[in-house]
């Protein structure tokens, strides 16, 4: 394959990443991920920091390095976990998921003037339940204007974000974990929603992609879910991709290019990897006519655009 037309997978081979987050902005797409340290603390996920690569073609990528960092939060102390980030009014917000020093799970929001970072922590928490549910945020503005961040696992919950996108309005809410929503799976729930929600609005309908569980499966696929509203009620649509990746987690990001549509993820497959060892992955797709996806095998890579 001609390496300037066709870029094969894993997309970063130098350096262990997980938890892909792309975001379009002025005609090139920035990938945020997390990083799996090459060694491990206590047999576990081990991370430290976030990581921003970005291209304007989907085969040449520039490296822009550690972006943000546990060092940067004064108020965490662990487990730099799966970030989204978007643009506001000029300005940058990149949402992650860290442990709070002598508490729960929590949402750190990194603020900065440029894409590629670095961010700049605000200085407490924006959401911080004190429990283990604040995890993997995820963030889109409607078109009215209003942003919701949505996040948590086992179960999926959400807040509507105030313009200054570094607070908001009311109380959490939870979406009702049902069979018609995230159909009949094995995670605690009992539907198939695990954690890793992306939510995204495209040609009038809602998309929330998730990291998924079957009943008796305890590797995670790729299912996803549709509404007329922001908020729901959501419907099951059916499962984005398998769970042959080789580690025990996945996380979905999808973007649209240059009129092309990828689906990013994470398997195993660089030397060395492993359960907490993971690797950003990209396939094309595309939607049918009614919106609706089809199973999306995980391949080798992805043609210049």
């Amino acid at each position: 394959m001609n390496p300037e037309k066709f870029h094969t997978n894993p997309i970063m081979k130098d350096i262990y990443t997980a938890d892909p987050a792309p975001m379009v902005y002025k005609d090139r797409l920035y990938l945020y991920t997390t990083h799996d340290e090459d060694e491990l603390v206590n047999d576990f996920y081990t991370m430290y920091d976030w990581r921003c690569f970005s291209t304007d073609d989907m085969v040449n990528w520039t490296d822009h390095g550690k972006i943000f960092s546990l060092d940067d939060i004064e108020w965490a102390d662990d487990r730099a976990w799966a970030p989204q980030c978007i643009e506001r009014n000029g300005k940058f917000y990149l949402y992650c998921p860290v442990h709070k020093k002598d508490g729960g799970m929590a949402i750190a929001v990194g603020v900065s003037d440029k894409p590629e970072g670095p961010f700049k922590d605000l200085g407490h928490p924006l959401v911080d339940e004190g429990d283990w549910n604040d995890i993997d945020p995820t963030v889109y503005i409607d078109d009215d204007g209003q942003a919701y961040l949505y996040f948590g696992n086992p179960e999926l919950r959400y807040v509507r974000l105030n313009e200054d996108m570094i607070s908001y309005s009311g109380e959490v809410e939870k979406i009702p974990m049902t069979v018609e929503a995230f159909a009949k799976g094995g995670h605690d729930s009992g539907t198939t929603y695990g954690e890793g929600p992306w939510f995204y609005k495209r040609n009038g309908i809602y998309y929330m992609v998730f990291a998924a569980f079957a009943e008796g499966v305890h590797q995670e696929h790729l299912a996803y879910s549709t509404a007329p509203t922001a908020t729901g009620p959501w419907k099951y649509g059916g499962v984005l991709m398998s769970e042959e990746g080789g580690v025990f987690t996945n996380h979905p990001g999808i973007a649209d290019f240059k009129g092309h549509s990828y689906l990013f993820y994470h398997t195993g497959e660089l030397p060395g990897g492993s359960l907490f060892h993971r690797s950003v992955c990209v396939a094309e797709f595309k939607y049918n006519e009614d919106g609706s996806i089809d199973t999306i095998p995980m391949c080798k890579g992805v043609e210049a655009v």
